[in-house]
């Protein structure tokens, strides 16, 4: 097994024929490829396939900011249930209208908040907090760190709707005992672990790391490498020395399986 494979980019783009394109197409082909666009216009059965696709990509019912704390909040929801932790599908199947109807009936940040426990081991806690769209400095997480002291977490999660000033992202390492995971809400509107180009990332147990380790007789530093703030390394929360496994099954990179450990 090559432990260095790897996908390559590739770009893909899409097109649309306008309807007027169409249309004089038609008029210059043959009388059987004229006779089958016109079937194809006449088809009834097609127009609310179509109608209803369009309706559901467009968004007509409220605000783009609710539909942004929506987004954010479902994948970071997604986002704890994929890093094991308790989350419950009511939660997750919630739609944008149900979120508009909840959130417009009073619209504080502090309802969007979200704690759980690893489904392994309940005494691991984890809290989301939205902060506002302010920057962000020293004294907006002193508030933060005020408002979760008691709660007895092992890892809170900060979405920032604005920019965190770099003094405020030392203090966080200063004031907070425990890992904080801090995301823009823009890298939260679309799960990336959902795209059709990426590859599965499955996380291996301490058990499953040193099985692997043994079996190619190699250490960790000779295991192909992540970064700690890979996009999909933050998505799991994951730390250093973890181990994960990338499975790719796709037209485009075929079907084999890599290794890569977090640095």
């Amino acid at each position: 097994m090559d432990l260095n494979q790897f996908v390559p980019s590739q770009n893909s783009a899409l097109t649309m024929d306008s309807a007027e394109s169409t249309a004089a197409a038609a008029a210059r082909a043959p009388n059987g490829a004229a006779r089958a666009v016109d079937d194809y216009d006449d088809d009834d059965d097609a127009v609310p396939e179509v109608a209803a696709c369009i309706s559901a990509m467009l968004d007509l019912g409220g605000s783009v900011e609710s539909k942004r704390l929506f987004l954010a909040r479902r994948t970071a929801l997604e986002m704890l249930r994929d890093r094991g932790y308790a989350v419950p599908e009511d939660e997750l199947a919630r739609t944008l209208p149900e979120f508009r109807a909840w959130w417009e009936d009073k619209p504080e940040l502090e309802r969007l908040a979200f704690s759980t426990t690893l489904a392994s081991d309940p005494s691991s806690k984890v809290k989301v907090v939205f902060c506002p769209p302010e920057p962000v400095k020293i004294a907006a997480i002193r508030v933060v760190y005020t408002g979760v002291k008691d709660e007895n977490l092992s890892r809170l999660i900060l979405i920032l709707q604005g920019r965190i000033m770099s003094k405020a992202r030392e203090a966080i390492k200063e004031i907070f005992p425990y890992k904080v995971d801090t995301f823009q809400i823009t890298e939260l509107l679309v799960n990336i672990t959902k795209h059709a180009l990426k590859p599965k990332h499955q996380v291996l147990t301490a058990e499953e790391k040193a099985k692997l380790l043994k079996e190619y007789n190699v250490v960790d530093s000779q295991l192909p490498r992540m970064l700690e703030n890979d996009a999909v390394a933050r998505y799991y929360g994951l730390g250093k020395g973890t181990v994960v496994k990338v499975i790719y099954d796709s037209e485009l990179t075929g079907n084999h399986v890599t290794y890569r450990c977090i640095f």
